[in-house]
């Protein structure tokens, strides 16, 4: 990359005002929330901004802010990413929008300012977008993408220069040739119908389909991605039968945010030199592990939101719930395994499973065990609704693992009637207890090898 990701468009200030929420109102039926804390965060196209500088590259954002307490704490936030700011003045006010929550839900949303209007670019903020490697246009709406002065700009850099272009109902369509567009689904039904493109009788990937070779026609841009939440995201060049990329599955826990994530991660992508599909294969990748940890709620200014395994686990104690765990090779998934893990599930808030490596596998099994390697053993897993995390362990037993992991809850599956558990007395050290649920019975990944070893067909209960 030549130059810097230049981030273009529309900055917000989010907040977050979380409670505990114990107790309805005596004058009417809603929660009464205690211990208030609110935490500050940059948002919109500042969020696109400090999410892509957590790469480590050099990241600008030219965006308006107005001169109030709102608007300098946002650029405090910003510069806090390591973030370079190239600051337009705006003559009204700062847009906030301040999240109510409670034991991680939202209760109600409250957005305040943004009136006024953005002066005009700067010669700095002109010549930041032309000198920029990679620019990303976050469009909220808020008329900065629209500048006459900086649209010729915009579109003399996209000759040469990768632009992602993330629009917004309310905003100016993108400037021609961008590489890559990406609105979500409505976004595209919206501004596809807005352009005259039809879609009547269809519905689906069907209608999302046509809608988006309509907008590359209508925008003369190279690609739409269409980003369609848990399905990943639909990439288009204007063909009729186009690529869709899926996700990854995630137990999505708060999904705001998560489109600033795709946008960036896809600007980030193409400014390395990546193929238009292979960024898009990236940004999926990146929006679903967002949201996974957490989504913009988790996001902490300076520091990147954590992805380890155990952050189930921690988010689960956060919120005071209780962390059940289960272990076993889960050589051959069956019908079996998944009675296990939904019973160890409903035992709890968060389901970790210990899984054998396949060494330890081949010591417990034998040579020709396992039959599937940890990592797709892992993956299996973990896609499971039940299952939170997937912890590998090498040792023979998941004593080391248990004791780093401290479970409330360890469950085994199986006939163990009258008999303590072998991690029954490690439980104890913290409180902890084992119990046992059965198996299904008949259904084994032994009797699956010996079954389809003698050809005879499926193995029955």
């Amino acid at each position: 990359m030549g130059g810097p990701l230049v981030v273009l468009g529309d900055a917000l200030l989010d907040a977050d005002l979380t409670g505990r929420a114990g107790r309805l109102a005596p004058d009417a039926p809603v929660p009464v929330l205690d211990d208030l804390a609110e935490v500050r965060r940059p948002g919109g196209a500042a969020l696109a901004a400090a999410l892509a500088a957590q790469s480590g590259g050099e990241v600008v954002l030219v965006t308006s802010l107005a001169e109030d307490e709102d608007g300098a704490a946002l650029a405090a936030l910003v510069e806090g990413c390591g973030v370079r700011l190239v600051a337009l003045r705006h003559d009204g006010t700062t847009p906030v929008k301040r999240r109510v929550r409670a034991d991680g839900q939202s209760l109600l949303r409250l957005d305040s300012g943004a009136t006024g209007a953005t002066r005009e670019p700067t010669p700095e903020a002109l010549a930041a977008v032309a000198q920029a490697g990679a620019l990303l246009v976050s469009d909220y709406g808020r008329g900065l993408t629209g500048s006459p002065a900086l649209r010729p700009t915009v579109a003399a850099l996209a000759a040469h220069a990768p632009v992602v272009w993330d629009p917004h109902p309310r905003g100016a369509g993108p400037v021609p040739g961008v590489r890559l567009v990406t609105p979500n689904r409505e976004e595209a039904a919206s501004m596809g119908a807005a352009l005259g493109v039809e879609a009547s009788g269809l519905r689906g990937l069907a209608a999302v389909s046509v809608f988006a070779a309509g907008l590359v026609a209508a925008w003369r841009s190279q690609a739409v991605a269409v980003t369609l939440g848990a399905g990943g995201a639909l990439l288009s060049h204007g063909e009729t039968s186009p690529s869709v990329i899926p996700a990854p599955w995630v137990r999505a826990l708060d999904p705001c945010g998560a489109g600033d994530r795709f946008a960036a991660s896809a600007a980030l992508a193409l400014a390395a030199g990546a193929l238009t599909r292979e960024a898009v294969q990236e940004a999926v990748a990146a929006a679903a592990e967002f949201v996974g940890a957490g989504g913009a709620a988790a996001f902490a200014a300076g520091a990147p939101v954590p992805t380890t395994d155990a952050d189930p686990v921690a988010r689960a104690r956060a919120a005071g719930g209780t962390v059940v765990a289960t272990g076993g090779c889960f050589d051959l998934l069956h019908a079996g395994h998944v009675a296990t893990l939904e019973a160890a599930r409903a035992l709890g808030d968060c389901l970790v499973v210990c899984l054998n490596s396949d060494e330890s596998v081949r010591r417990l099994k034998g040579p020709g065990r396992p039959l599937v390697p940890q990592a797709d053993r892992a993956r299996v897993l973990a896609a499971l609704e039940p299952v939170d995390a997937v912890l590998v362990f090498d040792e023979d037993t998941p004593t080391e693992v248990l004791g780093r992991l401290r479970p409330d809850i360890w469950v085994k599956g199986g006939d163990y009637a009258g008999a303590e558990l072998p991690e029954a007395a490690l439980l104890r050290e913290w409180g902890g207890q084992s119990v046992v649920v059965p198996y299904l019975e008949g259904r084994s990944t032994t009797r699956l090898v010996s079954t389809a070893a003698a050809g005879t067909g499926a193995a029955r209960p």
